[in-house]
């Protein structure tokens, strides 16, 4: 992520321990399908102490092949919205829940520079979350180099969570 200790890194640890303290209250799992954050929300997830027993594990869709094939997230809606896309963000955990087992699935896509993909600009983040009732998803521009969008999409990604599991 960015700097040790920095501030985005501190709120999406504290945000983590919310989340597997209420995943493991609650008995449920969660799972990752990330692509800009190349596996940073797992990674935040499985430093939390206990985390072992919520979760599932997480999937680095890159490229769009990998979103498309192995993670079932359907041609259609690639090719309709593009993979830095809120519907692409919302098929990306609606499938990493099924693939992987999980009561929640949480993912990630975007542009962390340093250049724009497919005519998005740099810091334009989608990340979605699916759960056993709904889809939640949230759209971000977000300032910064490289490694400060991605440690922002994380903590974004993680209160996302946090908000569908307490709401």
């Amino acid at each position: 992520m960015s700097h040790p200790g920095s501030p985005a890194e501190q709120v999406a640890e504290w945000v983590a321990s919310h989340v597997v303290a209420r995943l493991t209250a609650d008995g449920q799992t969660v799972a990752t399908a990330e692509s800009l954050t190349g596996g940073l929300v797992c990674a935040t997830l499985v430093a939390v102490p206990g985390a072992s027993a919520v979760v599932r594990g997480g999937l680095v869709a890159y490229a769009t092949d990998v979103k498309t094939g192995l993670l079932r997230v359907p041609a259609e809606v690639v090719s309709r919205h593009g993979t830095v896309a809120t519907e692409t963000a919302a098929a990306m955990a609606e499938s990493v829940r099924d693939v992987l087992g999980a009561e929640w699935g949480v993912a990630t896509t975007g542009v962390a520079g340093p250049d724009q993909v497919e005519d998005k600009a740099v810091g334009t983040v989608h990340v979605a979350v699916a759960g056993p009732s709904q889809t939640r998803t949230h759209d971000l521009v977000l300032p910064g180099e490289r490694e400060q969008v991605r440690a922002a999409a994380v903590g974004a990604a993680l209160r996302l969570l946090r908000e569908a599991l307490d709401g």
